[in-house]
């Protein structure tokens, strides 16, 4: 059917059918916009800049390669959507209330990559970007930002994979060129892409805040297409209130405006009744740091931001000396907020706890024992793991040591082990994102399922690890041993059999598995 449409109609056919269904996608006409700001558009600045009085906010430019690597992951203690990386890094955090006002920016060189981003943030953001107007190192050394200006080509390739690929408006945010004709041939090949919107940064490459935006040519672009066109860079030059931002949109004849630094400096330049004080503002910005549990060095560099010449003072002082969010609490005198809302947290994440702990017994699956079980490392102290327990249980006992048998998912790259100990087997429902985390997720399903303490924190001393001192380093007497059986029972294993038995590939149904002791 859609083949006989004209081909404007056919671009983003996604997106088409959602609107013929009538869901209409987030609109960029007449708006007040939050930037995509490195270091600044995390969480808690989007959720201040909403309550103010900003339409749309848009996160932080976040890297494709990096993006493609975390897991998502529903955060039930804070009410977030979480996107971790491996390292364990939050690298983008959203929630229900900026849901249908969030716009995802990606930076991105890639067509494929970039839509595998974009598919994995999609259902929880009301639309995506590519950043197209960086001229920072971190961007374009990659390729990404404004290199991209000089690859038409790949522009219209990013661009048109992801308006076809996925259901959300696509959008992009460019710089303006070195002269005016080229500028609006570029955004023309843009539109014809299928974007919902173009924001314009009024500065070339090279140019910098100090030197003046151009509204001139913004308002060019805006003549030359017919999709939404919002303006960007008048900071400086032309927006210090509210009112200023009208000012700003009439002079460059955009649909939106799009303001970076002035809200940095000051997130209730977006409030109809008039700014805030600094001082209430960073207070609401700390409210929402503690509530999400921000980054405190993310929190730090955002208030410092607000205080601007005065971080030089002693109160800046201080603020810069803080490392935690609670510090940066007493800095502020809100020490009893910090920990009413800490004990709030606490008191969610132990009845999750108890829930989970109620509802997740073992089930038997064919001849496996699942829970659905994610291992923590923060949940345990150092130097003691789930696997350490299970191993001395098993000497205990006079079994023989576990096996762990671990399979890898080729679409996602996750992992999810088996644990084979007494003939029986144990696995964890959920899939981890390494394969040490995998072992350790199965040797607690076992360990539970068996009534053994795992080592957790707060848990009664078992008697089964005990740590001790040499040379001036902190070891386990645990460590050591199984360290030393491990040699033991290698030696005795001819070496063709020590590498089957160490890491044994297998291929099942388009997942690689591997077996380890």
């Amino acid at each position: 059917m859609l083949s006989c449409w004209p081909a404007v109609l056919r671009r983003g056919g996604l997106r088409m059918m959602m609107m013929m269904n009538g869901e209409e996608g987030l609109s960029f006409s007449q708006k007040t916009i939050l930037a995509p700001m490195v270091r600044v558009g995390t969480l808690p600045m989007r959720l201040l800049a909403l309550d103010y009085g900003a339409d749309i906010v848009y996160c932080e430019e976040l890297i494709d390669i990096k993006m493609a690597q975390c897991e998502r992951v529903e955060n039930d203690v804070l009410g977030t959507v979480d996107f971790v990386a491996p390292d364990e890094r939050v690298m983008f955090r959203t929630c229900s209330k900026e849901k249908s006002r969030v716009v995802f920016q990606m930076g991105t060189a890639d067509p494929e990559r970039a839509l595998v981003v974009a598919k994995l943030v999609e259902n929880d953001v009301a639309a995506v970007d590519v950043n197209m107007g960086c001229p920072k190192e971190y961007s374009t050394k990659g390729g990404m930002g404004s290199a991209l200006l000089s690859d038409p080509d790949k522009i219209e390739a990013i661009l048109r994979t992801l308006v076809n690929g996925i259901s959300k408006p696509v959008t992009c945010k460019i710089r303006i060129l070195p002269t005016l004709e080229d500028t609006v041939s570029l955004v023309k090949r843009i539109e014809n892409t299928g974007v919902a919107a173009i924001a314009v940064h009024g500065r070339m490459r090279e140019e910098r805040p100090r030197h003046p935006v151009h509204c001139d040519y913004i308002q060019a672009v805006a003549e030359s297409v017919s999709i939404p066109v919002i303006a960007n860079g008048g900071s400086s030059d032309i927006v210090k209130t509210f009112e200023d931002m009208e000012k700003f949109r009439e002079a460059t004849g955009a649909s939106s405006v799009m303001m970076a630094r002035a809200a940095m400096w000051n997130p209730s330049i977006f409030r109809q009744q008039g700014a805030l004080s600094v001082e209430e503002v960073m207070e609401d910005y700390i409210r929402y740091a503690v509530r999400y549990d921000n980054n405190p060095f993310n929190t730090k560099y955002c208030l410092c931001q607000m205080l601007r010449d005065r971080v030089e003072s002693p109160f800046g002082k201080r603020l810069h000396a803080a490392q935690t969010n609670e510090e940066i609490c007493e800095v502020f005198g809100m020490t009893d907020f910090y920990n009413k809302t800490k004990a709030e947290l606490e008191a969610r994440r132990a009845a999750l706890q108890t829930s989970c702990d109620q509802s997740d017994q073992p089930k038997l699956e064919d001849d496996v024992i699942t829970m659905p079980v994610r291992f923590e490392r923060r949940d345990y102290p150092p130097q003691i793991s789930p696997k350490m327990f299970l191993l001395e249980w098993s000497r205990k006992e006079k079994l023989d040591q576990p096996v762990y048998e671990t399979e890898q998912r080729t679409q996602d790259r996750a992992f999810q082990s088996t644990v084979i100990i007494d003939n029986k087997k144990y696995r964890s429902s959920l899939w981890e994102k390494s394969k040490k985390f995998a072992e350790q997720a199965a040797a607690v399903v076992c360990l539970r399922t068996l009534g053994l303490p795992e080592g957790r924190i707060g848990e009664e001393h078992s008697g089964l690890v005990n740590k001790r001192k040499r040379d001036g380093k902190k070891y386990t007497a645990l460590e050591d041993s199984e360290s030393a059986a491990r040699k033991r029972h290698m030696s005795e294993v001819p070496q063709e059999e020590e590498e089957e038995m160490i890491c044994r590939t297998k291929v099942v149904n388009g997942v690689c598995g591997q077996t380890t002791r």
